[in-house]
């Protein structure tokens, strides 16, 4: 991104030498110099952010009083909502969003020249990295095939994408592809693209240096953070709209200061101090909000640890969780193999320009809240949420009374303990008495003859998976060394235990085969199957099928336990009904027992080969053994070696052949990739917001609606909108894929908008699935109900609870929510990225005011919705809305309008932030011949 240079800010610049390297970068310390404020007391995470403004400051996009405002935040105690324009020095991206924000850049191609504009203006002007990480299945797993065998899969289902990715690569500018099988893309920016400092020329062609910064299509881009790599996820959307030079609108956020100190105990990890993390956070309400942490327990907690946390931004709520730069930050930097000027640069513009963390570090915060990492204890969350913390010592406990509340129609933590009794290793399966007075019985026999029985509380799937932990060389050497003990004692994974190895980069590999513990995985079932996000996000494959049918046949609560950061309803099997996430070595020791029931931090896991029992206890690593093997394994020349050739791929990807075209040639029978119709017709022209008239309901939800209800990820049945339309084109459900891989086809997406296999909608009384009332008053599926609706030129609403749009930050549940004819989405809270993304599709969100809910208001989903004031609308502005019930009275409520900015009014003028961006672009003057 070209560098500009104020006439104020022109004062703030200053020439580094660090070495044989001399730089220019902005001064901090100099911009106080200059009268513009005192900056000192700000949290290391804004300063990243006033640096930007410093950067950009052109008197008109980002002016001085933006600057000032700054100071102003410090001495107003944290607080001083100013809108300003802000500008990341680069994109990421993964394949399941990159491949809808590609297309949407290959459609606005089209759509420029059809304005008659230039279609080279559509080209990237920061560097987007794009990692395809999403796309392998775990198809094959517990053998030394599965990795290949899974690959193979991979590029059978996938071509289509890749193919289309291949040209993208070509095509533009600025844009470089990871090919599949290299690893997942927080965890390569953690390990290799991220430079904590970035370089680059500005327009005379001087080296600048300035904190790296980034935005990312998906919601765990936070990761990053934990290098002091200022990142968080957007919608592509948005992406698409910072790569192509729009800055993120944005209000100067609050920043909650977390205190660490202590240290961590024996025998706990990273996991369960992030778990507990995650809990307060949730508990504090940190939604829209910086998070930095700081205190003396940083200096006790490795940067690998500092990640985990960071990464799980998103399940607490906060924007992002910021670690300021010090001494590990830069033993970090060193070991993973960055260039040493590099390293070097870091330390002295962090020490020069106010960026590093001394002793006494203690900036101003909006808020605080502490932790002492010494009370931490082992621990799970689940089983539908990552901020259900569970401690360890009572997770048999908790699943039972959420069994009992299941089995009764109530809240789970109304209910009274329900627990297996038993002696010795796992208790024997035993019939478990469902509502309806019969037997719960899931018997199965697997293929050598076995029979075995499932219950509530089985344990179907047992996955090392996510960048979340396998970034993390600690708990997966535990994991290693877990394994190591167990196989040793003669004990294995249950038989009906789908276990699954997923690195989320081959360095993991590399130092697991160093220390010798990859075959220890392998002996109890923990296979390498693939580089990328599995089961995390829906890929955990089929179980096998009489596995599958017994859960199914008795309605079985199966479940799951995965290193992951996410367990949302239906996300990470349409078989599995309560899903937890624990630490690598957990995962390990659940994957031996089988069954939630146990109570693993006291009960037998099983028994040794001489019949005596074996505890948790005696195969659990001590922090020395841990730590000991990552000072031997995990190599500065082992990052080094695995990531030479990183965007090269294997010969399956150097293969793949693609047109160089400038604009791409839509192949009409793609089931994979479609161009969309947002920009088809599109003129010159903008309108003012309308009013919204007489809009029907169609759909009435409740709290914490992920945005994996609203667009789900995984699999789909034949049955489903979505199935019909792909068995219409001759596609066998053998080849369905997921609704992930098929994010480049639009018709594909409408279909999956709101159909979620556990999402409900109050409008029908103990329907699960993506169901609503059609114009007759008939169920039918969302999607055929919309069209219903738009055929009558019917405008549409949602109503929602609290913290609508939680989780990630797929921009197709915007896109999905938009092409259903959706005009507004009333909720009593909306999640940051969630609502942005709605903005940037011309879907307006509202939140109640005044203590209404759907709920107190009586609202069925009958009712006709009328919203006005839109037609002169300010940011933030309350307005009325008027709804009629069903026996003819209206009631007028005030809404707050979610247009939280004055330039997000005009991209819902627009049409969505694309249409904005289209628009400006085709005035621009075509470049010469």
């Amino acid at each position: 991104m070209p560098i500009t240079v104020g006439q104020d800010t022109a004062k703030t610049r200053r020439t580094l030498s660090v070495g044989d390297q001399s730089v220019a970068y902005y001064s901090i310390p100099a911009a106080t110099e200059a009268g513009l404020g005192d900056f000192s007391k700000l949290p290391a995470a804004l300063k990243v952010v006033l640096e930007n403004m410093l950067r950009f400051e052109d008197g008109k996009t980002v002016s001085v009083d933006d600057i000032k405002a700054f100071a102003e935040w410090a001495t107003l105690g944290g607080k001083n909502p100013r809108e300003i324009a802000y500008r990341p020095a680069r994109v990421l991206m993964q394949d399941f969003t990159g491949v809808p924000a590609v297309v949407d850049l290959a459609a606005m191609r089209d759509g420029i020249v059809n304005l008659g504009g230039d279609p080279e203006k559509i080209n990237p002007l920061n560097p987007v990295d794009l990692v395809i990480d999403h796309s392998v299945m775990i198809d094959e797993f517990g053998n030394p095939r599965a990795f290949q065998m899974n690959v193979d899969r991979e590029y059978e289902r996938n071509m289509e994408r890749y193919v289309f990715l291949k040209w993208g690569q070509k095509a533009f500018n600025n844009f470089r592809v990871v090919p599949p099988g290299t690893g997942i893309c927080h965890q390569v920016n953690l390990e290799y693209l991220a430079q904590t400092v970035w370089t680059d020329k500005d327009q005379a062609g001087e080296e600048v240096a300035y904190p790296d910064t980034l935005v990312g299509t998906d919601s765990h881009t936070t990761m990053v953070n934990g290098a002091a790599v200022l990142g968080w996820g957007v919608g592509g959307i948005e992406a698409e709209a910072a790569m192509l030079g729009q800055p993120i609108s944005m209000l100067i956020p609050e920043v909650v200061g977390f205190k660490l100190t202590g240290a961590m105990m024996e025998g706990t990890t990273g996991t369960d101090l992030v778990l507990k993390v995650v809990e307060m956070l949730r508990e504090k309400g940190v939604v829209g909000k910086f998070v930095e942490f700081y205190g003396t327990g940083l200096d006790n907690l490795p940067l690998a640890d500092r990640a985990t946390i960071a990464n799980m931004a998103p399940e607490y709520g906060a924007t992002c969780g910021f670690f300021p730069i010090d001494a590990e930050t830069i033993r970090y930097l060193r070991g993973t193999g960055r260039d040493e000027a590099r390293v070097q640069l870091v330390e002295a513009y962090a020490k020069e320009n106010g960026f590093w963390r001394t002793p006494d570090y203690d900036p101003v915060y909006t808020d605080t809240l502490e932790l002492d990492m010494g009370t931490i204890v082992p621990a799970i969350s689940g089983p539908k949420r990552p901020q259900d913390y569970i401690a360890l010592d009572s997770a048999s406990t908790a699943f039972g009374k959420f069994i009992a509340g299941l089995r009764e129609g109530k809240d789970a933590s109304a209910n009274a303990e329900v627990r297996w009794e038993g002696e010795g290793g796992a208790p024997e399966p035993r019939d478990i008495p469902g509502d309806d007075g019969h037997h719960q019985k899931g018997w199965y026999t697997d293929e050598d003859g076995q029979s075995h029985q499932l219950h509530d509380g089985s344990i179907v799937i047992a996955s090392i998976t996510s960048c979340t932990n396998t970034s993390n060389p600690y708990v997966m050497i535990g994991a290693g060394l877990v394994a190591r003990k167990a196989a040793e004692k003669g004990l294995t994974r249950k038989p009906w235990v789908k276990t699954s190895l997923a690195p989320g980069s081959q360095v993991v590999s590399a130092y697991l085969e160093a220390a010798d513990l990859q075959k220890d995985l392998d002996a109890i079932g923990f296979n390498l199957v693939g580089y990328g996000c599995t089961t995390c996000i829906g890929n955990s494959g089929p179980l096998e099928e009489p596995i599958s049918k017994a859960i199914n046949d008795y309605d079985l609560v199966a479940t799951s336990v995965l290193s992951g950061n996410r367990n949302f309803e239906g996300r990470i099997s349409p078989d599995v009904r309560a899903n937890y996430l624990a630490s690598p070595p957990l995962v390990v020791a659940y994957a031996l027992v089988g069954d939630m029931n146990v109570d693993i931090s006291s009960q037998p896991l099983g028994n040794d080969k001489d019949g005596n029992p074996v505890y948790l206890k005696d195969i659990w690593p001590t922090q020395k053994e841990i730590a000991d093997l990552v000072e031997k394994t995990v190599t500065r020349e082992a990052f080094q070696s695995k990531y030479a050739d990183v965007f090269k791929g294997d010969e399956k990807w150097q293969a793949v052949e693609t047109t160089d075209n400038q604009t791409y040639d839509w192949p009409a029978a793609s089931t994979y990739v479609q161009n969309p119709p947002y920009f088809q017709g599109m003129t010159m022209d903008t309108k003012k917001i309308e009013n919204i008239e007489g809009a029907h309901v169609l759909a009435l939800l409740g709290d914490m609606i992920t945005t994996d209800h609203i667009s789900p990820a995984g699999s789909f049945k034949e049955t489903t909108p979505a199935g019909k339309y792909l068995i219409e084109r001759q596609v066998s459900p053998r080849e369905f894929n997921s609704y992930g891989s098929r994010r480049g086809n639009h018709e594909i997406m409408m279909r999956g908008t709101f159909a979620n296999i556990r999402i409900k909608n109050e409008m029908l009384d103990g329907v699960e699935g993506g169901y609503t009332k059609g114009p007759d008053g008939e169920q039918t599926s969302i999607y055929d109900a919309s069209m219903a609706w738009q055929e009558k030129g019917v405008p549409l609403v949602i109503f929602g609870g609290e913290q609508y749009g939680a989780g990630s930050s797929r921009d197709w549940a915007a896109k999905g929510t938009a092409l259903l004819g959706v005009k507004a989405v009333i909720a009593e809270s909306f999640e940051r990225i969630h609502r942005s993304n709605l903005v940037g599709m011309g879907v307006i969100p509202f939140e109640f005011t005044g203590g209404d809910t759907r709920k107190s208001l009586g609202l069925t989903g009958e009712e006709v919705v009328s919203i006005h004031g839109l037609d002169d609308i300010s940011p933030l502005a309350e307005v009325p809305c008027t709804i009629a019930f069903p026996d003819g009275t209206e009631k007028t409520i005030t809404l707050k309008c979610r247009i939280d900015t004055a330039v997000e009014i005009e991209y819902i003028e627009n049409g969505g932030v694309l249409h904005y961006v289209l628009r400006n672009l085709a005035k621009e003057p075509m470049a010469a011949e």
